[in-house]
């Protein structure tokens, strides 16, 4: 299963997506124009000292993401698009997932671009959400649609207990700066 961002606005969520994906095993492709810098503090402290872990995929376009994901699988790849949206689809719970899924999430200001979405048109998903409220959170998003989906296609989830190994070769710490200070480089 891999995670897509078309074209994220703020750092902050992408670099949630980032400690999600790391701690779940998940491929992150980012589609450029990105609204910040990979190198925004914002994003390294959502992410926190994880972007090690982060199987992380940076794409100029649409089109070159789409190339990558395609060789992902001997599915098409217009069959394992999963494009989430707030306007419409089927509900993230009535969805059908499998484990070479991919799934898209657009900007936070635009949503998913057409172009993406015709790719897929039976491929839409929605978190339901009450009258009024426009949209949820991107990172909120990503979090329940990527562990909804993940179980919905019998994907193993992480085998934990509750306690805290670091692994080897990461810092033991809680926040980045602790990191730098050992010595931990941050990309």
């Amino acid at each position: 299963m891999d995670v897509v961002l078309v074209h994220p606005e703020i750092p902050h969520n992408s670099g949630c997506a980032g400690r999600l994906t790391a701690a779940l095993g998940v491929r992150l492709h980012l589609v450029k124009p990105l609204g910040f810098s990979l190198d925004d503090r914002y994003l390294k402290r959502a992410g926190l000292d994880y972007w090690p872990l982060v199987q992380l995929a940076v794409h100029e376009d649409w089109p070159s993401a789409l190339e990558v994901l395609a060789s992902g699988s001997e599915r098409p790849v217009a069959e394992r698009l999963r494009c989430f949206s707030a306007r419409g689809g089927t509900s993230l719970f009535a969805s059908r997932f499998a484990p070479d899924d991919v799934l898209v999430f657009g900007s936070e200001s635009k949503g998913l671009p057409a172009e993406v979405q015709a790719l897929a048109p039976g491929g839409r998903v929605y978190l339901p959400i009450r009258q009024g409220v426009r949209s949820l959170n991107l990172a909120n998003t990503i979090a329940v649609g990527l562990y909804t989906a993940m179980v919905a296609a019998g994907l193993p989830l992480p085998d934990n207990d509750g306690t805290y190994e670091p692994l080897p070769g990461t810092p033991d710490s809680g926040s980045p700066r602790r990191a730098a200070e050992r010595g931990f480089e941050l990309p």
